[in-house]
Parts: C-alpha cells; sequence; structure tokens
C-alpha cells in the first residue's frame, strides 16, 4: 500500500461535537483516514512512510485527540454477552455516506473492548431482512444494531420484538419505544442553520428543501420556520423551494429563488449536494458566495470542504449515533421497558460561505 497522497487540510473552524475523531486527524495531517487508522493502530502491514507516521502523531497531540474508554468486559455485565459479537444491520449501506458513518462510529466505539462487528444490509427485501436477524439471532451475538438510512418510524420486525438479546434502533424508532433508539435532532439542526443566517444579518432567508416525505427534510423545514419566528421574522411561502437531495435541484431551486421579485439574499440548502448546485447556479448569474449570497448546506459531506469557497454546513450526528448505541450497550440500562428517544445535536461547522449582506440579491445584469 502507497503512502496517501496528502489532501487539503479543511477550513474547519468547529470540531464536531467538541471530539476529536480520525477524520480531524486525517485533515490535520493531510492524509485520509484509513492511514490515520492504521498508524494509530500500529498496524505496520501497510508501507506508511515514517515522515506520514509522525505527521499522523503529531496531529493527533495537538488536537488532544484519545481513543474511546469503555469498561472492562466483565465490569456489571455477563462476560460472555459481552465477549460475543456485534451484529450491525441496516437497510441501505451502499448509496449513501451516512450508513458508513454510522458504521464507523460502532467500529471507532468498540475498538478498546475487543468485539468484533458484523456488518449485514438487507435493502427492505421483506424476504431477506427476517432472515438475516433470524440468522444473528441464532448464533447468539452480544446485540443487534439495527439501523435505517433515512430517519423514520420502523415498525420492529417480529424477530426483534421476541427475541432477549439487545436491540438498540439507529436513526429510526418504533411507536411502543421498546427498545432504545437514536436518531438526529433535525428541528434543532434547522434552527441552528437558519440562525447561523439570522445572526450573520439576513432577513430574506431561502431553503431548499428535501422531499418532504422524509422526516429529516419535514424537521430541518419546521426548524428554518421556528428560527424566523423565534428571529420575528415574516415566514415567505414564496422562498421554500421543493427539492430531491440532488445537485440539480438545488441549481433549479436557486435559480427560481433568485427569480423571484425580492429574492433572498441567503440560502439554506437541506444537504450539501443541493449546495453544489447552488454554487454553480450562483456563479452562472455571476453572483459571489458569500458577497451577493450567502450558502448553508447541511450534513458536513467530504464536498463541502472542498467548494469555493468552503460550505458552512451542519454536522450529521451518524458518527455520534453509532458511539452512543455502544456507550448505551456498556453503560445503559437494557431491558423491554419503555426507552425515551434519544435525539443527538447536529453541530454547525462553520467555513467560509456566510457573510452579512451588503444588498439585496439579484442576478447579474437585474
Amino acid at each position: 500500500m502507497k503512502d496517501d497522497a496528502a489532501q487539503p487540510k479543511g477550513n474547519d473552524k468547529k470540531k464536531v461535537n467538541g471530539r476529536v475523531t480520525m477524520r480531524d486527524i486525517a485533515r490535520r495531517a493531510g492524509c485520509s483516514q484509513p492511514t490515520v487508522s492504521f498508524v494509530l493502530n500500529n498496524n505496520e502491514t501497510a508501507k506508511i512512510s515514517e515522515q506520514t507516521r509522525a505527521r499522523v502523531l503529531d496531529a493527533a497531540r495537538e488536537l488532544g485527540y484519545k481513543a474511546v474508554s469503555l469498561p472492562s468486559k466483565t465490569q456489571g455485565k455477563n462476560p460472555g454477552y459481552i465477549d460475543g459479537p456485534i451484529a450491525f444491520v441496516i437497510d441501505t449501506l451502499a448509496t449513501s455516506p451516512e450508513g458508513v458513518h454510522a458504521y464507523d462510529g460502532v467500529l471507532e466505539a468498540v475498538k478498546a473492548t475487543g468485539n468484533v462487528v458484523l456488518l449485514a444490509e438487507t435493502r427492505n427485501d421483506p424476504v431477506l431482512e427476517p432472515k438475516t436477524l433470524q440468522y444473528f439471532i441464532d448464533q447468539r451475538v452480544s446485540a443487534i444494531i439495527y439501523a435505517c438510512v433515512f430517519t423514520r418510524q420502523v415498525e420492529l420486525p417480529e424477530v426483534l420484538r421476541e427475541t432477549d438479546i439487545p436491540v438498540f434502533l439507529l436513526n429510526c424508532y418504533s411507536d411502543d419505544m421498546s427498545r432504545p433508539a437514536v436518531v438526529p435532532g433535525e428541528v434543532a439542526g434547522g434552527h441552528t442553520a437558519t440562525n447561523a443566517l439570522i445572526n450573520a444579518g439576513h432577513t430574506d432567508i431561502g431553503v431548499i428543501t428535501g422531499e418532504p416525505f422524509m422526516e429529516c427534510a419535514s424537521g430541518r423545514l419546521t426548524g428554518y420556520r421556528n428560527a424566523l419566528v423565534s428571529a420575528d421574522l415574516p415566514f415567505r411561502e414564496e422562498l421554500v423551494i421543493e427539492g430531491n437531495w440532488l445537485p440539480s435541484s438545488g441549481f433549479e431551486g436557486t435559480k427560481k429563488l433568485m427569480a423571484l421579485p425580492k429574492p433572498p439574499t441567503a440560502i439554506f440548502c437541506q444537504n450539501d449536494r443541493m449546495a453544489v448546485g447552488c454554487f454553480e447556479a450562483l456563479k452562472e448569474m455571476g453572483l459571489s458566495i458569500p458577497e451577493d449570497v450567502s450558502v448553508i448546506g447541511y450534513d458536513d459531506d467530504e464536498i463541502a470542504r472542498h467548494l469555493s469557497p468552503p460550505l458552512t454546513s451542519m454536522n450529521l450526528a451518524d458518527r455520534s449515533m453509532g458511539r452512543w448505541v455502544i456507550d448505551q450497550l456498556f453503560h445503559g440500562a437494557l431491558g423491554n421497558n419503555r426507552h425515551p428517544l434519544t435525539k443527538l445535536e447536529c453541530e454547525l461547522i462553520e467555513r467560509d460561505s456566510i457573510a452579512a449582506p451588503k444588498r439585496s440579491a439579484a442576478p447579474a445584469g437585474g
């Protein structure tokens, strides 16, 4: 394996949840996350130069990186239960980074415990899913993490309702709240994103939403409206454009917003991919970001830090959700009683795409 080529360190102004991750170290060291993992785990099977190793270790020390600390395997638990593998079962993994990040969070958190994590993707197949879950139950895994790529309420599969194995719901929840569940705080996240634009001085703020049937889209829109109310700003229906998470809808949505008689001076895109399309549309119209129009995204995808200017975004708490599940497994009160739904904060990652409005935004030549 060759050393990874140096990558831009990014322009992040705030660490996610105040917790240093391998991704933070990779940005500081100018290398990839797998390289950081090899170095910190003292894995010498990869041919990584001493210079790169030193750079990673220096970055880790500078950022104050600490491995996740969990109790000993036998503390307060049945040793066989803790020693067994943990099953991570998700509906879709390959088409979205969110599921991968949540799985990474689980792997980071079990590093200190020695547990093995078994991964399965079910594709929402009504035949494959119960068979997969039953297989893990038959193997007497220590716990099952039942995850969804899109936040939603689920009907807990019968095999999970009946098993005595601890079950955790990640990015989903059941109506009876019989199992511990964790989701991102989307309403609070939408409020924080909109408030970042309000605090910069914007009063005319457009929003390009995801598909409205998705809870994350409706939650972020509710947060947007709540932020306007809190700032005593009027809600303008024409400033809300429905998108579909793709860059093309961000492009078209931005065109519609900027064609309004009173266009916005700031745009909240409900994910970073739509923000990419928004950037392209504004630049095509001869408008500068953030001098003419400020833009904020959501999810903090890798692309956010490589745009010009780097995109301010909301960090989706997917890795934090993975760590939360493992923390509950080792520290939490397990059982089949009702559990409150846990919502984790999505944190603002400030970069350079927001500034105070200098004038009413309008297309070049308008």
